[in-house]
C-alpha cells in the first residue's frame, strides 16, 4: 500500500515537473510579441484591437508557449476583450521568462510596460480608447498568472513595479482606477 502510494506521488510531481530549460524562442518571441501587439493597439498596419480578426497574428507567438491561450467567441469583436487576451499572453510570456533569467525579465516587462503606456497614449479620445485602457489593466492586473513569477527578490520586485506603472501610466497617478487596479495587483502579489 505504502509503494502504491509512493509510486503515485512520484507520478503526479513528474507531471507538474518544471522545464528545465527556458524555451530557445522565447526571449525573441516575446519581442516580436511586444512589437506586433503595440502596433496592434494603436492601429497599425496589422489591424485594430476589437476588428475581430488581427488579433490572431499576436496569439500565435503566445500559443507557441502557452497553448491553452484562445480567443472565446464571446470576447471577438471587443477592443477591452481581446486586449486583455494579448496584453495577459505577452505579460506570462515575460514571467515566465523570469523563471531562467529575473533581470532580462525584468528589463523585458519595462519594456512592455512603456509599450503599454505609449500605446495607449497614442490613441484617440473614445470609447475604443476606454475599452483598451480597461483590457490592458485588466490582463496584466486580474488575468496574467501571477505564480509564473521568479522566486528572485530584485527581479520580482523590479516586475511587480512595471506592472503597477503601466496602471498609474493609464489612468494617472493618483486616480481612482489606477488605486484599485494596483490593490488587486498587491493582493496578486502577497
Amino acid at each position: 500500500m505504502f509503494r502504491q502510494l509512493s509510486n503515485q506521488l512520484a507520478a503526479a510531481a513528474k507531471s507538474t515537473e518544471q522545464p528545465k530549460a527556458m524555451a530557445p524562442t522565447l526571449r525573441t518571441d516575446i519581442y516580436a510579441a511586444i512589437d506586433q501587439a503595440k502596433a496592434w493597439l494603436v492601429g497599425g498596419g496589422l489591424g485594430q484591437a476589437g476588428d475581430g480578426v488581427s488579433y490572431s497574428s499576436i496569439l500565435e507567438p503566445i500559443q507557441k508557449h502557452f497553448p491553452a491561450v484562445k480567443m472565446g467567441l464571446e470576447k471577438i469583436g471587443s477592443a477591452e476583450n481581446e486586449a486583455s487576451v494579448v496584453v495577459c499572453g505577452v505579460t506570462n510570456m515575460i514571467l515566465e521568462m523570469s523563471r531562467w533569467e529575473g533581470m532580462a525579465s525584468g528589463m523585458a516587462m519595462r519594456t512592455w510596460a512603456d509599450s503599454l503606456v505609449e500605446a495607449h497614449g497614442r490613441l484617440p479620445g473614445g470609447a475604443r480608447r476606454d475599452g483598451i485602457a480597461k483590457g490592458i489593466v485588466r490582463g496584466i492586473s486580474q488575468n496574467a498568472d501571477i505564480t509564473l513569477m521568479t522566486k528572485e527578490f530584485t527581479a520580482k520586485i523590479q516586475i511587480m513595479s512595471s506592472l503597477k506603472s503601466v496602471c498609474s501610466g493609464i489612468y494617472g497617478a493618483g486616480n481612482p482606477e489606477a488605486r484599485q487596479a494596483e490593490a488587486v495587483l498587491n493582493s496578486r502579489f502577497i
